[in-house]
């Protein structure tokens, strides 16, 4: 009977413990991504471009450029390979 009300004692703790780390998390994002729409609205977007626009244009360039980066790499290691 001791154990099983230490358990249960363990879990209501352990779902308060959980709960307030998820609210703390919810709150630290939320705020993260309000920083990060003020700053790509005011820096980031063009004329008349959504800031849900502009950071999807913003990684298709990233992505565009890690593949150029990828390419000219592979294309030094052939070359060095051929010396």
């Amino acid at each position: 009977m001791a154990k099983s009300k230490l358990v249960a004692v363990n879990q209501k703790i352990a779902e308060k413990v959980v709960g307030g780390y998820k609210k703390i998390e919810d709150t630290v994002v939320g705020g993260y991504n309000k920083v990060a729409n003020t700053f790509v609205d005011q820096y980031l977007t063009r004329e008349g471009e959504s800031v849900e626009d502009a950071r999807k244009r913003l990684a298709e360039e990233a992505k565009e450029r890690q593949e150029k980066a990828n390419h000219q790499k592979m294309e030094r290691g052939m070359k060095n390979e051929e010396e």
